[in-house]
């Protein structure tokens, strides 16, 4: 369903909408870098379903049938990061903070006080800045395979990062499939490799939903823009969880260690054999942790206030 949320229309998916689940606690649930809500496994949605929450999922602004930003422009991200390696502040046609902005603004329209909030990568990004925006709408925050954002961390191997910034052949269905299986050959997890097939069948359902390249670029300069949130998150007090894989090509392990010692109390879980993605095998070790973690957070939430 689509939603006004910070001004923005957000496609939205809630579990709530029927009413069924709505008195439960919230989780809201934040995709990654030029990802659409399709991508979250059904099995996470059920489990979370079948242990008492409400779950709340939704596309991020320029990426599936959220709205898109094309009256922008495209970044020109080669001169962003010269920019970050010279000290310089790079530009971005909107900034992560935004984005959690759009996020609070689903919480504000669906009239949920406070929820828990898991972010996946980039959306780990955006969870971190949520919890910093409106601590008080945020019940316990979880950071998968995500980073803290702070210079000097180890980065992804250089053939990973060409990998990421290459275009599929052509924009056709077949060869936009073919490039993110090759894609996620190189940064899914080794431990847990999804079949060629799978990862297929999910490159297609998401390109017949919504194919926006140009979207994922802003969001990618959205995140080199980012600068300043390595040393904002001391100030983030809600139970955290910081979930990574030990074998992730992508965000390397590091970045989730990083994560959780700037943020206090915080817990840090690393998965052998994780990379940097959903696969099955990757999500009966996240989910454990991850219903502990929301567990203990969970108390009795306070009534909606009324808009």
């Amino acid at each position: 369903m689509k939603i006004k949320a910070n001004g923005i229309s957000i496609e939205v998916d809630d579990s709530g909408a029927d009413k069924s689940d709505k008195t439960r606690p919230a989780v809201l649930l934040i995709m990654g870098l030029g990802m659409q809500l399709v991508a979250w496994p059904d099995d996470l949605l059920r489990s979370l379903r079948d242990a008492g929450y409400r779950v709340i999922r939704f596309d991020n602004r320029d990426v599936g049938l959220s709205q898109h930003f094309d009256a922008l422009g495209t970044p020109n991200l080669p001169w962003q990061f010269v920019r970050l390696k010279l000290g310089l502040a790079p530009h971005a046609p909107y900034r992560l903070a935004d984005m959690a902005f759009d996020a609070i603004g689903v919480l504000d329209a669906l009239k949920v006080a406070r929820a828990h909030v898991v972010g996946v990568s980039m959306g780990g990004m955006i969870a971190q800045r949520i919890a910093l925006a409106a601590p008080g709408r945020v019940q316990s925050l979880a950071s998968i395979m995500s980073s803290s954002g702070a210079r000097g961390l180890p980065q992804a191997a250089r053939e990973v990062n060409r990998m990421l910034l290459a275009r599929p052949k052509s924009s056709s269905r077949d060869d936009v499939a073919d490039h993110y299986v090759r894609l996620f050959k190189m940064i899914g997890s080794p431990g847990f490799p999804e079949p060629d097939a799978a990862v297929r069948e999910h490159a297609l359902l998401a390109f017949d939903r919504s194919y926006h390249p140009a979207g994922t670029l802003r969001q990618l300069a959205a995140i080199i823009a980012d600068t300043t949130r390595a040393r904002e998150l001391a100030r983030i007090a809600c139970p955290t969880l910081v979930l990574h894989g030990r074998a992730d090509p992508l965000v390397p392990y590091a970045h989730g260690e990083d994560t959780a010692r700037r943020i206090a109390g915080a817990k840090l879980v690393g998965i052998d054999g994780m990379g940097h993605d959903l696969a099955p095998g990757v999500f009966e070790r996240l989910l454990p942790p991850l219903l502990a973690h929301l567990a203990a957070a969970r108390s009795p939430q306070p009534a909606p206030t009324t808009p």
